[in-house]
């Protein structure tokens, strides 16, 4: 588990190892924190997230259309801001429709050729995005102890493609960081990791699919509280046939026999169900016919970034030290989990 928003010293040029007086940038990292739900039912694919709400600059992940039949969320590293230039360096869910602008209307399909040919459809979606990650990441000049093979961002993408049908793909990026001359690091992005979610092995079920942000501890999927006939739905389940039925499709692995009208009212209401009062929501739908659009709208954005304190008292928290004081047992970047 990492923080879902966490300080980072960056030194401002190479230059700076050598200077022992070199001015350091604070840069805070606010995470998309929370979950994403994806359904593919019929003629549609429905996306619903949960923001996890553990600190007070976690953002709610959000779908954003990148085509009219292709959708992605991002979940992890999201926000990048400079509290002292009072700016956003990068809002890397904005940056995601132009970044996959140029690849056009075909699908992020793994290509399959000899060793050397140029890069598939979907590497033209994740490549892209590494590369902005990695222009934000490159001022890390400080050792984060990073989990070698934790993810900093992950993105979600789910697109329904003309003679294929639906796709949902999750795209891993980790961070790795080489010791330079003294305290000096290198930060760098690896190549990021596909994996395809849907369609599903030949026998598998075909049902409901969850990401989870931060990993660790995730809380317990929607199909799992389904299947453990969880109490927070009885009402739900017991009080219409229409419900029932819905949750028995998913639960039988038949979501692609659910009409997409009968899917959105019961992900509502289901995910009404468990989320805490004060995590925001947000639902999109892919339709075969249509395309994307939202049917609950992301929330609205601050009119002022949200930045902190220009004056940072000097044992706030911080990447190394998340509760200020270097003594909190809290899960971080310098700390995670199993390393004490």
């Amino acid at each position: 588990m990492v923080c879902a928003s966490f300080c980072l010293c960056a030194l401002p040029g190479a230059a700076a190892q050598d200077d022992a007086d070199a001015s350091v940038e604070e840069v805070v990292v606010n995470q998309a924190a929370g979950r994403v739900i994806v359904a593919v039912v019929k003629n549609a694919i429905l996306i619903a997230t949960i923001e996890n709400p553990v600190e007070a600059g976690t953002r709610p992940p959000i779908p954003v259309a990148l085509s009219g039949l292709r959708a992605g969320t991002i979940l992890g590293a999201d926000e990048w801001t400079s509290p002292s230039l009072q700016t956003i360096l990068g809002r890397l869910d904005q940056d995601l429709p132009q970044l996959h602008a140029a690849i056009g209307e075909q699908g992020p399909r793994l290509s399959v050729g000899a060793a050397g040919a140029e890069a598939s459809d979907i590497e033209a979606v994740g490549k892209p995005l590494r590369e902005r990650l990695a222009g934000l990441a490159g001022d890390i000049h400080s050792p984060l102890n990073w989990p070698e093979k934790e993810p900093v961002l992950e993105l979600v993408i789910a697109d329904i493609l003309e003679g294929y049908g639906p796709e949902v793909w999750q795209v891993s990026y980790t961070m790795s960081q080489q010791q330079q001359q003294g305290d000096y690091w290198v930060t760098n992005i690896e190549d990021p990791v596909y994996l395809q979610i849907w369609p599903p092995e030949k026998g598998d079920p075909h049902t409901l699919m969850e990401f989870s942000y931060p990993f660790d501890k995730a809380p317990a999927s929607l199909l799992d509280l389904l299947r453990r006939k969880d109490p927070r739905f009885d009402g739900l389940l017991h009080g219409d046939a229409k419900m029932a039925d819905t949750a028995n499709k998913f639960l039988s692995g038949d979501s692609t026999k659910i009409a997409a009208g009968d899917a959105t009212q019961f992900l509502r209401a289901a995910l009404a169900s468990i989320t805490p009062p004060n995590a925001r929501q947000t639902m999109a739908v892919i339709r075969e016919q249509t395309g994307f659009e939202y049917i609950l709208a992301p929330p609205a954005e601050p009119k002022a970034p949200r930045m902190s304190q220009p004056n940072r008292p000097a044992d706030a928290p911080s990447l190394a030290h998340p509760s200020g004081d270097g003594a909190s047992d809290a899960p971080s970047l310098a700390h995670p989990p199993g390393s004490r």
